[in-house]
């Protein structure tokens, strides 16, 4: 008898982590909008408290419904085991929390999401966290960074605004060399076009809230671990997670649960006392944004590049930052990490600088005006008066979010609406500075 093929992305997005209700035969994944779960006795209720059987008596740090939507994350990443947080943010915080003490550093890629600039930058510094930044665009400059503090290497691929794609195999060889862990941000990428783990990552977080979910209604994070990362390697940098655990009466956590240590810690630990839980309702919402993940993912990425195309001959645009056309100094990483598609966020910068794209955001129609990406609808926003606003120039620059600049999270409309949309919105910026 043949070996069973291992299901396929699409199928593992349908069903992966899911069964049938046993109590009413519910085919759908019920909301579990509960606090807390009876025990059966006493000693049910202590071998939970202690780690040593699985099951849920808090929502805080275990619920039925989000620990459907935490292993469908961890096949379609091909990992262990993940954690769901309540935004991806939090599991920005969740994913280094075993890993920092105060005094340790990460080395962070500067091409970041603004508000991930502004997390690393200035709040970590409240944890005794320090971030250095490194212009992504050459794996040694990661190698050049790293100090024996260093206890991470943080990237975010396909990185927002700007859709910068980083050269995955060559930073993860780096965070091997300095014995640490590779953590990439892989929201606008999905695990549909692209599986950090295949390249090396050790670790990947996602803000659900954008594409996972899909539809703009759900604020949600998640953090995966890829399970291969060996902590007892150099034990001495991770006590979190090699030393005897106080509150678990002297557990170790890596020698207990193994690939899953990590996990078991985010969980345990992690949510217990940091609290970022996901809802029950998000993570249901969530589950069925996953079902259709790669219906969408395609037709994002063919009106992105549709888009794209369009905007870079257009008069009223100087450039167009987008991984899938052939001028992009991206496009041949992005050939190899992200065969199926670019992504559907990109960024352009306009004739006319700031003013101009804040004539643009205000006369789109079709076009939402709002500070989110991976919306089944298309949105635009200048970073440079919002997400980024809290930024430097220079800081603006470095994060490919310049006064001219705007982005697009091209949604899965007719292209050719969309098209006409932008189209009406540059002449009518055109025409009012021309008539000023």
């Amino acid at each position: 008898m043949s070996k069973p093929r291992t299901p396929g992305f699409e199928t593992l997005s349908v069903h992966a982590g899911a069964a049938p209700d046993p109590v009413t035969g519910a085919r759908n994944t019920p909301i579990f909008q509960t606090t807390s779960y009876v025990f059966e006795d006493v000693d049910d209720a202590a071998s939970l408290f202690n780690l040593q059987k699985p099951g849920f008596l808090y929502s805080r740090v275990g619920n039925p419904t989000v620990a459907v939507l935490e292993e469908r994350v961890a096949a379609l990443e091909n990992g262990r085991g993940a954690t769901a947080t309540a935004s991806g943010h939090s599991a920005q915080i969740l994913a280094l929390f075993p890993l920092m003490a105060p005094g340790c550093e990460i080395v962070a890629a500067n091409k970041l999401y603004g508000g991930s600039l502004n997390q690393m930058g200035h709040s970590y510094k409240k944890f005794g966290w320090q971030a250095r930044f490194v212009d992504p665009g050459k794996a040694e400059n990661f190698a050049a960074a790293v100090t024996d503090r260093t206890r991470a290497i943080f990237i975010e691929n396909l990185a927002n605004p700007g859709g910068v794609v980083v050269d995955l195999e060559a930073v993860a060889e780096v965070a091997r060399d300095a014995g640490v862990p590779l953590i990439v941000d892989s929201t606008m990428a999905t695990p549909y076009l692209n599986q950090p783990f295949e390249w090396g990552a050790d670790l990947v977080v996602h803000s659900t809230t954008k594409f996972m979910s899909g539809n703009g209604s759900s604020i949600g994070g998640v953090v995966v671990d890829s399970g291969r990362y060996d902590w007892f390697a150099q034990r001495e940098k991770w006590p979190s997670l090699t030393e005897p655990a106080p509150e678990y009466h002297g557990l170790r956590f890596a020698e207990t649960f193994g690939d899953l240590a990590y996990t078991v810690y985010g969980h345990a630990v992690g949510l217990r006392d940091l609290g970022p839980c996901q809802s029950p309702f998000n993570a249901w919402i969530t589950l069925q944004g996953l079902e259709t993940l790669a219906l969408r993912m395609e037709r994002h990425c063919a009106n992105a590049q549709a888009v794209a195309e369009f905007l870079e001959q257009h008069p009223a645009v100087a450039w167009v930052s987008y991984a899938g056309l052939e001028s992009s100094p991206y496009h041949d990483l992005a050939r190899k990490y992200m065969p199926k598609g670019a992504g559907s966020v990109f960024t352009f910068g306009v004739k006319g600088g700031y003013e101009a794209g804040v004539r643009i955001v205000e006369a789109v129609e079709i076009i939402s005006h709002l500070a989110n990406i991976g919306d089944t609808k298309s949105l635009i926003l200048h970073p440079a008066s919002t997400t980024h606003r809290q930024l430097t120039e220079e800081q603006l620059i470095a994060a490919g979010a310049g006064q001219d600049v705007l982005r697009l999270s091209v949604g899965i409309e007719t292209v050719d609406d969309i098209i006409e949309d932008l189209d009406r919105a540059l002449h009518a910026a055109a025409s009012s500075k021309a008539a000023e």
